[in-house]
């Protein structure tokens, strides 16, 4: 049982998405640039986040991608879940198969553990996810907030790098 490169990739790219979404459109290449994510990989993933109406993609000149709705009202569960991502710890997938068509043992404590994870995926919100990050570039926060100058000030070249 493990988060695959999908989710990873898509709750790292939305908190990338939700920290920049006050300037406008974010386009995936930047993220694709900070976060080092294949854009061809982020196409994918944002494909199936728009179609779970998380994100919004804006066409033309100055285009991108923004949140559907307020971070506060998207889960880690709700990413997870968009890019089709299966936490289970079961052997058999939740069909009671497990060993030789029954139901093993250990059944109940692996499909408890998939309701925690779930739980607790489904507690934490992108706006907290937001928070931490915002937490840790402390003073630096100014680097989020005019993309223009990150460019031209090398101090905050490393701060936007990690960001």
């Amino acid at each position: 049982m493990r988060l695959t490169t999908k989710g990873r990739f898509a709750v790292t790219a939305m908190i990338d998405l939700a920290l920049r979404s006050g300037d406008g459109p974010v386009t995936l290449a930047g993220i694709s640039e900070r976060q080092k994510i294949s854009l061809s990989y982020l196409e994918q993933l944002f494909g199936k986040l728009r179609r779970h109406s998380l994100v919004d993609s804006v066409r033309g000149p100055g285009g991108g991608y923004c949140l559907a709705r307020p971070g506060s009202k998207i889960t880690v569960s709700d990413i997870v879940r968009a890019v089709d991502e299966q936490l289970d710890a079961t052997q058999c997938g939740g069909k009671e198969n497990c060993r030789d068509e029954e139901r093993c043992m250990t059944h109940e404590l692996w499909a408890t553990l998939n309701f925690k994870m779930y739980e607790y995926l489904t507690s934490v919100s992108l706006s907290d996810l937001v928070d931490i990050q915002l937490k840790k570039l402390g003073s630096d926060v100014s680097v989020l907030k005019d993309a223009r100058r990150i460019g031209s000030n090398p101090r905050f070249k490393s701060v936007a790098a990690t960001a």
